[in-house]
């Protein structure tokens, strides 16, 4: 799992490297966010304490979420993404703070879903290695994780990705059939890639985004 991981953030630093300005600029699949804010979110993520984030939950009376997407916004204020990816790039080899917390598993398929949260937005396809494409999804259906409930998005559908050797039994009048990164995105909440899937499964599955 480790060497994964490895392999998705020296994919995600190659990827980000050759992006513009603009591009940075522009909207990604998290509500709200640009590409940059995501960028921002990912750095976050291996330097803050636990202690910060519920801090700054707690103080302003908000949810996760909400003391999640200011931090990130306000980490975000006054960094240019060359100087954010730098960051990512250097933290990731000695995570602190939430990304020394979170088992490698959920840490892989979070920086491997917001990688997608970018690429995706952008039209770009094609992007993850298929090794650790099909990793994340076992994670995804398998593991437990409050923030994204893959796992119960996926309850009972029988799902085949189409560029990879994965696939997860189930109910076979409940197919899903598509991309692994379509449908990593998917089962992450992201209904941009629901189009990129086919079956009878993905209309019940649209109903669970």
């Amino acid at each position: 799992m480790r060497d994964l991981l490895r392999r998705q953030d020296d994919a995600f630093v190659a990827f980000a490297r050759e992006l513009t300005e603009d591009e940075w600029r522009a909207p990604s699949l998290c509500a709200g966010w640009t590409n940059r804010d995501v960028l921002a979110h990912l750095v976050l993520g291996l330097r803050l304490p636990a202690s910060a984030l519920l801090a700054a939950t707690v103080l302003r009376r908000s949810s996760f979420d909400t003391a999640n997407d200011r931090l990130s916004r306000e980490h975000a204020v006054g960094r240019g993404a060359p100087d954010l990816l730098d960051e990512f790039d250097r933290r990731r080899r000695r995570p602190r703070g939430i990304g020394r917390l979170l088992p490698l598993p959920l840490l892989l398929g979070d920086h491997t879903v917001h990688h997608l949260d970018i690429a995706l937005a952008l039209g770009r396809t094609e992007v993850l290695d298929a090794e650790v494409a099909d990793a994340v999804l076992d994670v995804e259906i398998r593991i437990p994780n409050p923030f994204v409930p893959a796992a119960r998005r996926a309850r009972g559908l029988s799902l085949l990705t189409t560029d990879t050797e994965w696939s997860r039994p189930g109910d076979r009048s409940l197919a899903v059939r598509g991309p692994a990164e379509a449908l990593i995105s998917t089962l992450a909440g992201r209904p941009h890639a629901l189009p990129r899937l086919h079956g009878a499964g993905v209309a019940v599955l649209a109903t669970r985004m």
